[in-house]
Parts: structure tokens; sequence; C-alpha cells
């Protein structure tokens, strides 16, 4: 019959049921493992640890598990531990290795860049593909230093979760990302146009249309919105036809 825990042992809770001389054992057991994995993920080099791509976070997983056991648990043989840190490093390295050489392995274990925007839109499919939601496209877009959809060609997640954007050129008016709509201290409400030279643009997902469809309160044929809001200027653009500052309505 096992022995009944007594709550609040603070005898048991700290100190534990093992000898003094244990704790010794812990710290050998933890400079040991920790000297031991350092020269492992050494050994695995920097993309190994630079980059958390789908092999390298289950790295980081296994050996997470492999390295805390063996630190404490005095039923956890080192050379046992050593045994299974030095498989998951091996195996890593071979897919690391299989990554370099084939792009079919690297696509198979890594995964694909997804397109987020095109031409000044936000990509409705780009949602399924990495189940995100437009906040968040948007809001990574700002990480990036875009503040307008009309400043992109194009803007790539990467398979590593990284994000890539080509700037178009000339930029053309497109739906502002800033500044948005849930900050906690918004500025003083400004009335905007929805339209601007017979052009609205979705406020979702940015897709620009002819202004009659706020007449007729159809939806984005992109996102199924309704929201719709001017195309601006991104900031600092030049009216390239009149020589100008930014267009005003």
């Amino acid at each position: 019959m096992d022995q009944q825990v007594i709550p609040f042992d603070l005898v048991r809770m700290f100190i534990g049921e093992q000898p003094p001389l244990f704790y010794a054992e812990i710290l050998f057991r933890t400079v040991l493992i920790y000297v031991y994995t350092l020269a492992m993920i050494r050994w695995i080099g920097g993309r190994g640890v630079a980059q958390l791509s789908m092999v390298e976070f289950l790295l980081v997983i296994a050996l997470g598990s492999a390295v805390g056991d063996a630190m404490f648990y005095p039923e956890v043989p080192l050379l046992a531990a050593m045994a299974v840190i030095t498989t998951i490093v091996v195996i890593n390295k071979v897919l690391d290795r299989l990554i370099v050489r084939s792009d079919r392995a690297k696509t198979t274990l890594d995964g694909r860049p997804v397109a987020l925007v095109r031409d000044g839109r936000i990509l409705q499919d780009a949602i399924g593909h990495r189940d995100l939601g437009i906040s968040e496209i948007k809001s990574m877009l700002r990480l990036a230093g875009i503040e307008n959809l009309g400043e992109l060609r194009a803007a790539y997640l990467e398979a590593g979760g990284g994000l890539s954007v080509f700037r178009a050129h000339p930029p053309r008016p497109g739906l502002s990302l800033v500044p948005p709509r849930h900050l906690l201290n918004p500025p003083p409400r400004i009335d905007k146009p929805l339209a601007m030279d017979g052009q609205t643009c979705c406020g979702i997902c940015g897709a620009p249309t002819g202004a009659q469809i706020i007449a007729t309160r159809d939806r984005c044929s992109h996102c199924d919105g309704r929201s719709w809001q001017s195309p601006e200027w991104p900031s600092g653009t030049e009216d390239r036809d009149t020589g100008g500052t930014t267009p005003k309505e």
C-alpha cells in the first residue's frame, strides 16, 4: 500500500526522501548532461540552432525530455540518457543533410512558403493554409514596416516562419494598415471618405473595386466582406502624373 501523502509537508516538498548526497549527484548529472548536449548541438551546426523549422522544433522537444530526466531522476542511467541524446542528434543531422541535398525532402519536412499578399491585396486562401486571421497578417506586415497594402507587390510567409516582402515600384493607393482599429489608445476619430477617384477598397482584404459597390451594398468578391474604405497613398509617395504631393480626394 502506498504511503499516504501529507499535504504541505515542507520536508517532502523541498528536500524529498533522497539522501543529502544525492544533491551532489544531481549537480554532477546536470553538468555532465549539459556539457554533452552542448557538444552535440555544436556538432549540429548553426542551421539547427538559428532556424526553428519543424525538424528543429521536434529536436528541441526531444532533447528537452531526454536532458531533463537524466539530470535529477536517479533511476535514469547517464549512459542511457547520453545514448538517447546521441540518437536524436544523429537523426537530426541526417535529416539536415537530406534537406540540404534534396528540394523534395525540404518541402516535405519544412513545408512551402505561402503567398499572403499579391498586388496590394491580402489573399484569402492564405488563411486556410496556415490558419492565419486577417488581423494577424496585418500585424505581421506592420512588424515588417508596411503601413499600406499599396506598397506591396507580394508578401510571403516562409516555411520557417519569416516574412518576405517585395515592394511595388511605383507604389499605388491601397488599404492603410495603420492605425489599426483595435488599438488600446486610438487617435481621435476622423471620418474618412469611402472612395477616391471612383475607387474604393475592401476594409478587410484591401481588394480594390469600383465605388458603385458601396451603393449596391454588395460583398467583396474575395473575402465576402462589406467594409469599404477609401484607398490611400502610402506616406511620402508623390503623384507622378502631376508632380505634386500625396493626392487628395
